[in-house]
């Protein structure tokens, strides 16, 4: 059973900056596309930010273009977002999620496997 585990969300003041961890286990991570989603109060989940299963192809969305960063380091199984500069409107639950056919779309329909999710709360 493959499980992803998010850690690193929390309350910060607006121009700060946290790093997200996402922790996968039960299926061999190096193979899997990873992505950033998030949900803000009252929206729509929005896709954040993918890596390719090696690392060496990245995209994020336009708002955090600039700001954030997604890493992986594939020997200890973990997907991270470096997020600076951050603004309120970037408050939201956060998930990890994994695409085991290794394309890392933007569409949540992509991947299979999803984090439960940690609150990331910007205040201004």
């Amino acid at each position: 059973q493959v499980q992803l585990v998010e850690s690193g969300g929390g309350l910060v003041q607006a121009g700060g900056s946290l790093r997200l961890s996402c922790e996968v286990s039960g299926r061999t991570f190096s193979i899997l596309a990873m992505a950033w989603f998030r949900q803000g109060p009252g929206k729509e989940r929005e896709f954040v930010a993918a890596i390719s299963p090696g690392g060496s192809t990245t995209n994020y969305a336009d708002s955090v273009k600039g700001r954030f960063t997604i890493s992986r380091d594939n020997a200890k199984g973990t997907d991270y977002l470096q997020m600076n500069t951050l603004k309120p409107e970037d408050t939201a639950v956060y998930y990890c999620a994994a695409d085991p056919y290794g394309l890392g779309t933007h569409r949540s329909t992509s991947y299979d496997y999803w984090g439960q999710g940690t609150q990331v709360t910007v205040s201004s």
